[in-house]
């Protein structure tokens, strides 16, 4: 980098410039003190670590300068601090004379120092902290492309909520040496779409593959076009889910409305990579290893591969990804499958010392990753990518779930092309995740919480003549506060309940709340409409129309018709067809 344009690079590789920071987590750029430089610029906060670099002086008139290790020392100037005689490089540091030696500072968990955003096939990674220099982040965030989501999406990612990353890779045949992959003249399909949950504590995430022959109804599409204009792009019926992209000029935020037709959850942000993601990410990492339970000669995605483990990178990775006719039953669920086999070795390998303690791996992921992108405009600079980066990096692999929308063959053909939702088991996947629900095992909520929670059911139950309640309509559909105003009365006795119309603002889950003193009502409410302990909130009074004190029912978006029980899944069945990062799983 600088060191070349100073003439002394030499046969020096800038990445082997930066070094590793103990203290501070960071990569900084360490150039030879062979002569003399200006200083180069580091994060605010950031320390320099290891041996200092002297700036250069002017000898004074008469003398000639001197040279390191040689004559006399320069005199102490007053008021300045003379630095400390460079050691030797891989030589041990020793504390100065009449000094007792620091404690050496205590080292952060390295997994935690990466920066590690990761989904579908197209899985990439940024990293931006310390790349010191403000000329080189620059050239980071000249580096992204970004599109708007057209209002499509939540409007970007928050830290102290679960996250959900729509992650699309396509069939376009972008970039050098891609000619002979996907489809020719290709507008740049969702090939290969994966939707990527974490947890609000970052305990746990779920990768949900959907499939590119999914028969879905696709909305109609507000669009900005390249004049500023707006454009809507009609929806279609009965289609798959493919051509959400692409398809009649449709861009991705078509993509994220889809998927939150299909699924109710709506995406907080995308990002979409081409062919060239995949070959480029692996080799900056030096390749993943992949298992295979047999023998593999595709001649229509080029793999040939034996039985057993390999190491891939490159054209090689990207054949991985796309074969299909020589694993499971030679469809596209049977590529998901290998697919996700895939990144989780990918996941480890980025997740393990080789790669995170190398400077030169990073910044290499660190301009793959960013060239290789298209994200949406709350993602288009370097800062906003590393602090999405920060909140990936706290999973832990054995947590990060992947899973397949339950699906089954399409009854409406004979050959079978195309699959639709099973209806009875994909419902339940889709609960899970909106209810932030892990599909591992991890660490439960605090014992104390837990039995506060639980403490909320237990106790006297007031008659259901005596319930009074207000009833709000906080996202479910339109009709639903009369809905349940109607099936309290008749069916269940709750006569003094009331519809409010609609509340302040939307909630994702149905929430109850009460004043102490209705603590009773409340647990008889409850039972009648299966809420649980957390969706009961105690707070202060309220008054309904007749000026009389009553509860607050309101309706989230978890509400789906009165009568059904509104308590949330707390674990996902043993039936769900699932796999985790850290197993590594041979392809059959």
């Amino acid at each position: 980098m600088d060191a070349q344009g100073r003439g002394r690079a030499e046969n020096i590789d800038p990445a082997d410039q930066w070094v590793l920071n103990p203290d501070t987590g960071e990569y900084e750029l360490r150039l030879s003190p062979s002569a003399a430089q200006s200083p180069v610029p580091r994060p605010r906060g950031s320390r320099s670590s290891g041996a200092r670099t002297r700036r250069g002086r002017s000898a004074s008139p008469g003398r000639s300068p001197e040279r390191p290790g040689r004559g006399a020392p320069e005199p102490e100037k007053p008021g300045r601090e003379v630095p400390p005689q460079r050691r030797r490089r891989g030589a041990p540091e020793e504390p100065p004379p009449g000094r007792r030696g620091r404690r050496p500072a205590k080292k952060q968990p390295k997994a935690k120092k990466a920066l590690l955003w990761t989904g579908g096939t197209m899985a990439f990674v940024v990293l931006a902290t310390g790349v010191g220099g403000y000329l080189y982040l620059e050239h980071l965030n000249d580096n992204i492309t970004s599109v708007s989501d057209d209002g499509a999406g939540t409007g970007g990612f928050s830290k102290d909520k679960a996250i959900n990353i729509l992650v699309i890779g396509t069939d376009k045949r972008t970039g050098s040496g891609n000619e002979g992959y996907g489809d020719t003249g290709s507008a740049g399909h969702a090939d290969t779409t994966i939707l990527l949950h974490v947890s609000k504590d970052r305990s746990n995430a779920t990768a949900l593959s959907i499939p590119r022959d999914l028969i879905v109804d696709i909305p109609d599409c507000p669009t900005q076009q390249e004049d500023g204009s707006q454009k809507v792009i009609p929806g279609s019926t009965g289609v798959r889910f493919n051509t959400s992209l692409g398809q009649s000029g449709r861009t991705p935020s078509c993509t994220m409305r889809t998927v939150t037709e299909l699924t109710g959850i709506k995406p907080d942000n995308f990002m979409v990579a081409d062919f060239n993601a995949v070959k480029t990410l692996t080799s900056a990492v030096g390749g993943v290893e992949v298992c295979l339970a047999k023998d593999i000669d595709d001649p229509d995605s080029h793999l040939k591969l034996s039985r057993g483990t390999h190491t891939i990178e490159g054209e090689q990775a990207l054949a991985f990804v796309r074969t299909r006719h020589s694993v499971g039953l030679g469809g596209d669920l049977s590529r998901i499958a290998l697919q996700q086999q895939f990144l989780s070795a990918l996941m480890r390998k980025l997740k393990s010392n080789d790669t995170l303690t190398s400077p030169s791996k990073m910044i290499k992921l660190a301009e793959a990753g960013t060239e290789a992108l298209t994200v949406d405009s709350q993602l288009d600079s370097i800062g906003k990518l590393r602090d999405l980066g920060l909140e990936l990096g706290k999973l832990n692999v054995k947590n990060l779930s992947f899973t397949t929308v339950p699906v089954k063959d399409n009854p409406a053909e004979q050959v079978k092309a195309t699959v639709v939702l099973n209806e009875t088991e994909a419902p339940k996947v889709f609960d899970l995740i909106r209810n932030d629900v892990s599909f591992t095992a991890v660490k439960k909520q605090k014992k104390k919480e837990k039995a506060e929670v639980a403490a909320r059911l237990k106790g006297e139950k007031a008659p259901a003549s005596e319930v009074r309640v207000r009833i709000l309509n906080g996202g479910a559909p339109g009709g639903s506060a009369q809905e349940m105003l109607s099936w309290l009365q008749v069916d269940q006795g709750v006569d003094k309940s009331e519809n409010a119309g609609n509340a302040p603002a939307e909630l994702s889950r149905t929430t109850l709340e009460y004043a102490p003193d209705q603590a009773a009502q409340a647990r008889r409410l409850a039972d009648i409409l299966g809420l649980s302990g957390s969706a009961m909130k105690p707070g202060e009074s309220v008054t309904n129309a007749q000026g009389v004190p009553a509860m607050s029912l309101t309706l989230g978006k978890d509400f789906k018709g009165a009568g059904v029980s509104l308590t949330p899944p707390d674990k996902a069945p043993d039936d769900i067809q699932k796999s985790t990062a850290d197993k590594v799983e041979c392809a059959k």
